[in-house]
C-alpha cells in the first residue's frame, strides 16, 4: 500500500496507485510555495497604504471599508499583469458590489432576517458569477462576508464617503498588482480570461448549496440570539469554496480551529484595550502573514486573518470584546457546521453513462 508523509505521496513498490494522505495528515499538511511571498506584499502593501492613510487622518472607523475594498489583491496571484487586472476587474464585481450593497443596507437599517435573505440570494448568484469567470480564490466568499460586515456597522459618515474608500482603496489594489507591468511592458491584444459559457448542473447545484448553507447558517444565528449572524453566513460559504466531499470537510474543520486559535490570539490583543492607533497598526500587520499562509493553509491562515478582522470590526464599531470573540467563536462553528451539512446533503449531480 502507498504511504503519505505530510504532502508528499509515497508510491508502492509493488506499482501499485497511491491513494491520499490519510485525514489526520492531510489537515495538517502545509501546501506547496505559489508565489506566496511577492502576493503576500503585494496584498500587505494594498491593505496597508489606505488603512495607514486612514489612521493618520483620524478616520479609523473606515478602515474596514478600505480592506475589504484591498482585498481584490488577492485575485490573480500567480497570473501575468494583463491576465491579473482582467481577473481583478471581474472579482471587483463581486467584492466591491458586496460591499457597496452592505453599505447601502446600512444606511436602510435593514432588518436582521431580511439581510439573511438578502445574503442568501447574493451567495447563489455570486457563485454563479465566480464559476463563470474561474474566480481564485473561489466562490462568493469575500462577497457576502463584506456585505454582512459593512450592513451590520452602522455609518458614522454618509454612505457615499464609506463607498468612495471602498472604491478607492479596490483601486488602488489594482494599481499594485499591475505596477510590476512598469519593469515589462508586454501587451498581448485579445487576451483574456476563460469563461464557462454554458452552466452545467453541477455549477448550478453548487449555487443552490451556496443559498441554502448561508441561509440556514444566518437563520441558526438568529435563532440563537447571537450578535453578529453574518459571521455564521460567511463560516456557512467557507467550505463550500474546495472541490470535492473531503476537502469540503477539511475546509470547515480548518475553519473551527483555525479560528478559534485566532480568537484565542485576539484576546491577547483586545484585552488589554490597546490605542486606537495600536489596533489600525496590527490589521496592517497581521494582513502579511495571513496572506502568506491563505493558499497554503486554510486553518493557519486564520490564526492571523481572524485577530484581523475582529480588530478592524472593533474599530468600525467598538463593543465588549469578551462578547466579539465569543460571538465570533459560537457563529463560526454553526455556520461551518451548516455549510458541510449541506455539502454532504447535497452531492454533485450524476453524469449520464456514456454508451
Amino acid at each position: 500500500m502507498a504511504r503519505t508523509i505530510g504532502a508528499r505521496v509515497i508510491a508502492p513498490r509493488g506499482g501499485n496507485a497511491p491513494r491520499r494522505a490519510p485525514v489526520p495528515l492531510s489537515l495538517l499538511a502545509l501546501g506547496p510555495a505559489q508565489g506566496d511571498r511577492l502576493s503576500e506584499w503585494r496584498v500587505g502593501l494594498s491593505v496597508a497604504v489606505p488603512s495607514l492613510a486612514l489612521l493618520a487622518a483620524g478616520w479609523p472607523g473606515l478602515i474596514i471599508y478600505a480592506v475589504f475594498g484591498a482585498f481584490i489583491g488577492m485575485y490573480g496571484r500567480n497570473e501575468p499583469h494583463q491576465l491579473r487586472v482582467i481577473h481583478q476587474a471581474q472579482a471587483a464585481v463581486l467584492l466591491v458590489g458586496g460591499t457597496l450593497i452592505g453599505i447601502g443596507l446600512s444606511a436602510l437599517g435593514v432588518k436582521p432576517w431580511a439581510l439573511v435573505l438578502t445574503e442568501a440570494l447574493i451567495a447563489g448568484a455570486g457563485s454563479l458569477f465566480a464559476d463563470r469567470h474561474r474566480l481564485k480564490p473561489a466562490g462568493p466568499f469575500f462577497c457576502i462576508f463584506a456585505l454582512g460586515a459593512c450592513a451590520s456597522v452602522p455609518l458614522a459618515v454618509p454612505w457615499w464617503c464609506a463607498a468612495l474608500v471602498c472604491v478607492g482603496s479596490a483601486g488602488f489594489a489594482v494599481m499594485v498588482g499591475f505596477a510590476g507591468w512598469v519593469g515589462n511592458r508586454v501587451w498581448q491584444p485579445g487576451a483574456g480570461r476563460p469563461v464557462v459559457s454554458a452552466m452545467p448542473a453541477e455549477v448550478l447545484v453548487h449555487a443552490l448549496r451556496y443559498f441554502l448553507a448561508v441561509g440556514i447558517a444566518g437563520a441558526l444565528g438568529i435563532f440563537m440570539g447571537i450578535g453578529h449572524p453574518y459571521w455564521a453566513m460567511a463560516a456557512g460559504a467557507v467550505p463550500l469554496a474546495a472541490e470535492t466531499l473531503g476537502a469540503r470537510i477539511q475546509r470547515g474543520i480548518h475553519r473551527v480551529f483555525g479560528t478559534l486559535a485566532g480568537v484565542g490570539v485576539t484576546a491577547l490583543i483586545l484585552l488589554p484595550r490597546p490605542s486606537i492607533m495600536v489596533l489600525g497598526l496590527l490589521v496592517v500587520a497581521l494582513q502579511f502573514p495571513s496572506e502568506l499562509f491563505m493558499a497554503r493553509h486554510y486553518g493557519l491562515a486564520l490564526v492571523f486573518f481572524t485577530p484581523l478582522i475582529l480588530a478592524m470590526t472593533y474599530l468600525a464599531a467598538p463593543t465588549d470584546p469578551g462578547i466579539l470573540m465569543a460571538d465570533r467563536a459560537v457563529e463560526t462553528v454553526i455556520g461551518a457546521a451548516a455549510g458541510v451539512l449541506v455539502a454532504v446533503c447535497i452531492r454533485e449531480p450524476r453524469r449520464p453513462a456514456l454508451r
